[in-house]
């Protein structure tokens, strides 16, 4: 229930938010709520790159926009 909750309120968040910081904060939450989902299921390897890729590509893309602010 609980991380059902969270993919529901990071996509709501992520859906109303404006500011892209704010924006990818929220899909942080709502993949932290999925993954495990992806766990339940069995699918351990994926669960691992899911865990390993999502935060590598959100500090990518967060310095993409800082540089674009500059």
């Amino acid at each position: 229930m609980a991380f059902g909750a969270l993919v529901l309120a990071g996509a709501l968040l992520t859906v109303l938010e404006r500011d892209p910081y704010r924006k990818m904060i929220s899909l942080g939450i709502m993949i932290g709520g999925a993954i495990p989902f992806i766990v339940d299921r069995g699918l351990l390897d994926v669960a691992i790159a899911v865990a390993l890729i999502a935060p590598l590509s959100t500090l990518f893309i967060l310095m993409t926009c800082r540089k674009g602010e500059q």
